[in-house]
């Protein structure tokens, strides 16, 4: 397939080149300068190209370094005598250089299913490969990058979930009123959850304890009215998802993730966090010494007391961003989008994510979204759109950190080195180790990979890549060795 960007090298430049690989003999024009003459431009392009090692541009500050041998020692061959001096074609002025850097072929590998991709040049805007890239697909966790674009956007990198305990100071019903706070631990103070930081339920046990002192409480009422209830799974995301920890019923109050275990990253999730959450803090203000506690009824309606007894803060949206990223947090990514959604003036439901994250990504960061289908934060469903060229025109915005998006760059996994990408590029795709900042995706019928490389050549990229179908883990290391062929061509890199 190619792009509209590639148009122009497809007609008559692409053909004048295809004739003159086909006939380098009789092109040899001695004593002047070698030309095509294109129909209708009058336009002059030469017939080399860059070489796929050769540098073009030097490599950005910070940029990693590759460790392939370096081809700089090797011997320059002679060149073929000619019966007349010519000028270099890639020297002419005015001309353009073919792109001739083929990754067909690893674009082609069964294990990639169903294949979609866009390789984009960050500096010119250039797209350099492209299949299907205008074609919205499932994104696996790929999409927590449009998720922390828009959370930086709406909330900012400073925005912290807020816990609220309410009630009168006499005792009674204390209300528990959730904020989106999936951090909110039920760990003892001096013990982390995977949410290191986190806030704790014993922190706003013992503040509630202060303002009561001997007052006894009846009543534990739960708040989880932020947004509905009921709207806290997605029919596409598979049960298993929860009963094998990747991901808990989407509700406003919860603690831990609604982990089982606090500290293991994935752990089974329950059927009712709220009321996980509930016996969790009851637990929490018996211990500080809360009268009534231990025996106080439990409810849930809405909070309607203006006395506030405790607050805790999440760590801020920066913070978040940077725990959800390396490990692919679906938790974290689906609070992010809810309440989000009710920051942007919306009513938090999963049915106004694409009507939020496409006016969001358009009017902050100048993106076309006219394609995009929001399903969910984290990328869990099957019925998420968002086409390649989308992600890979959204990882400029990242590359260049507009609009706070250095945060979610500096998230990044690299290539070999950390997060989800730390055990991956191994074999002959480590020579682009530290070369690729990327984020992952897995769910049953979909690979995805979306990030930066940065080329062998100096060259800055922008990508991504869809696997799709009946695909297996098999796809992960098909996906690396693309990406490491896409790295070694650089900006030789053809759309062939």
């Amino acid at each position: 397939m190619t792009s509209d960007d590639e148009t122009p090298a497809t007609g008559a430049l692409g053909r004048a080149g295809a004739w003159i690989r086909g006939h380098q003999r009789a092109s040899l024009i001695t004593g002047g300068a070698l030309a095509v003459v294109l129909f209708g431009g009058g336009a002059l392009a030469a017939g080399a190209a860059t070489a796929p090692g050769s540098s073009t541009a030097p490599v950005a500050p910070g940029a990693p370094v590759s460790s392939a041998p370096s081809t700089a020692s090797s011997p320059t061959p002679k060149p073929t005598p000619t019966a007349a001096a010519r000028p270099v074609p890639s020297a002419i002025p005015g001309a353009t250089a073919l792109r001739t850097c083929s990754v067909a072929a690893a674009a082609a590998q069964p294990a990639l299913g169903s294949f979609e991709g866009t390789v984009v040049n960050a500096t010119t805007g250039q797209t350099l490969f492209d299949r299907n890239g205008g074609t919205p697909a499932r994104t696996g966790s790929v999409m927590k990058t449009l998720t922390s674009a828009v959370a930086l956007s709406v909330l900012g990198p400073d925005y912290r979930f807020t816990t609220t305990v309410a009630g009168p100071t006499t005792g009674g019903t204390i209300s528990l009123v959730g904020g989106g706070d999936p951090t909110l631990s039920a760990t003892p103070v001096g013990a982390e959850s995977v949410y290191q930081g986190a806030p704790k339920l014993a922190t706003l046990a013992a503040a509630v304890k202060a303002k009561l002192g001997s007052n006894k409480i009846t009543t534990i009422n739960l708040d989880s009215s932020m947004w509905n209830n009921a709207d806290s799974y997605d029919p596409s995301w598979p049960a298993t998802e929860r009963t094998e920890g990747y991901q808990p019923l989407i509700v406003p109050l919860m603690v831990d993730g609604d982990r089982a275990n606090p500290a293991a990253q994935d752990s089974p999730r329950s059927t009712d966090p709220v009321g996980r959450a509930g016996s969790a803090f009851q637990a929490a203000l018996a211990a500080a010494g809360v009268q009534g506690a231990s025996t106080a009824k439990i409810t849930r309606v809405t909070n309607t007391d203006k006395t506030v007894l405790a607050t805790v803060q999440s760590q801020p949206i920066k913070t978040l961003i940077a725990q959800m990223i390396p490990v692919s947090d679906n938790t974290l990514a689906e609070m992010m989008a809810r309440v989000s959604s009710l920051k942007s003036g919306s009513d938090g439901s999963a049915k106004s994510l694409t009507a939020v994250y496409k006016s969001v990504l358009s009017k902050t960061y100048g993106l076309d979204t006219s394609k995009l289908t929001i399903i969910d934060g984290s990328g869990e469903s099957l019925n998420d759109g968002v086409p390649s060229s989308f992600e890979a025109a959204l990882m400029i915005q990242v590359l260049n950190r507009n609009a706070n998006l250095g945060i979610l760059y500096e998230a990044l996994p690299i290539s070999g080195q950390t997060g989800t990408l730390a055990t991956r590029f191994t074999g002959a795709n480590a020579i682009a180790r530290g070369a690729v900042h990327a984020k992952t995706g897995w769910i049953a019928s979909a690979y995805t990979l979306g990030g930066v490389i940065y080329a062998k050549d100096g060259t800055k990229l922008t990508f991504a890549f869809y696997a799709i179908g009946n695909v297996s883990a098999a796809a992960m290391p098909a996906l690396d060795t693309l990406t490491t062929a896409v790295y070694s061509c650089g900006a030789n890199l053809s759309n062939n």
